[in-house]
């Protein structure tokens, strides 16, 4: 039985609602007061004071249905190259699986930034959100978006293909990013893209940032951080009980994925590991179980764990936006070696 909204929040003395801005509706699903604004794509970089102008950004629908699309972003004035293409970042952004967009100005500054200095081809998914879309429908649509990006792969000699993609895209060196809840997405769609043929796009590496994993017994840092001022633990609970499917509690496997599940038998077939976490985090604990998960099941892991910080700091911090793009980069180049 999923555990009611009021007993998760006596743990904590912040009310998630407000902390999060959402109001709960009779139907089951949720306003959200959004403070963060959304910006549109920009094909024609111009200058502005984020230092954004050297990357070129677009939207492409994904599933017209699920209202789901593509925003690409692409490096400004790169050279033609065919021997010297830019490996591809399917991204995944971050909010509790309930909030936010590929379009949110925090997530669309940041792939500008990551695909502008890596340099890379930034594929930004818009994914449903919960609970009005439960899990796994983020998992679906994540794997949309991988069999999108391998049509295009298929039609780069037909016409077909965005001309970004054929221009710059260097189809074998495709690595899955996901930051918070997008690093939770990033980990199921990698284990479900496991057994889909998605050639000749080839998956060489996935990065979590900070991924957003769970379960019913606190961690240390959990408790340590109840009421944390990014992510206290009542509204960790609330993300949790608004995105698993109806029924489940935090003992599920998408929530925890030390649990036993059909996941477990394909951890070991991931492709190598950049996991990443901040010691201020109040997730950092289940951070460190995940990659134990992953050594344990024989994946190939670099985890780098640092002092400080706090649950999404890339996103507000522009020192620590530079140690990720640093991280990102070092594990492609590795991807060479």
């Amino acid at each position: 039985m999923a555990e009611s909204l009021s007993a998760t929040a006596t743990t904590s003395i912040i009310d998630p609602f407000e902390h999060l801005n959402i109001k709960l509706n009779p139907d089951g699903s949720i306003t959200r007061h959004n403070q963060f604004p959304t910006v549109p794509p920009t094909e024609t970089p111009t200058p502005n004071t984020n230092n954004l102008s050297t990357c070129c950004s677009k939207d492409i629908p994904l599933n017209p249905s699920n209202n789901t699309f593509i925003r690409l972003f692409k490096p400004h004035n790169i050279p033609q190259n065919p021997t010297n293409k830019l490996p591809i970042l399917i991204d995944a952004h971050g909010g509790g699986f309930i909030l936010f967009s590929a379009a949110t100005q925090l997530f669309h500054d940041t792939c500008c930034r990551l695909s502008a200095h890596l340099p890379a081809l930034i594929v930004s998914f818009e994914y449903r959100l919960a609970p009005e879309h439960r899990l796994p429908a983020a998992y679906d649509d994540a794997l949309e978006a991988l069999r999108w990006l391998c049509r295009q792969a298929n039609q780069i000699h037909g016409g077909d293909c965005d001309p970004w993609l054929k221009d710059c895209a260097d189809f074998s060196r495709c690595f899955l990013l996901g930051t918070s809840a997008g690093g939770n997405i990033t980990f199921y769609a990698a284990l479900r893209a496991l057994d889909s043929d998605l050639s000749p796009v080839k998956i060489v590496g996935h990065i979590y940032n900070q991924p957003f994993f769970g379960g019913i017994k606190r961690t240390e840092s959990e408790l340590r951080c109840v009421n944390d001022r990014i992510l206290p633990l009542s509204v960790n609970d609330l993300m949790w009980s608004l995105a698993l499917p109806e029924g489940c509690d935090r003992d599920h496997w998408f929530c925890d994925p030390t649990v036993e599940g059909p996941h477990q038998e394909k951890i070991r077939r991931l492709q190598r590991c950049l996991v990443r976490g901040h010691v201020g985090d109040p997730l950092i604990d289940r951070q460190k179980e995940f990659v134990k998960l992953l050594e344990a099941r024989g994946v190939k892991v670099d985890a780098r764990f640092r002092e400080g910080g706090y649950h999404g700091v890339d996103l507000f911090d522009p020192s620590k936006l530079q140690i990720l793009e640093d991280d990102v980069k070092d594990f492609i180049d590795a991807s060479l070696e």
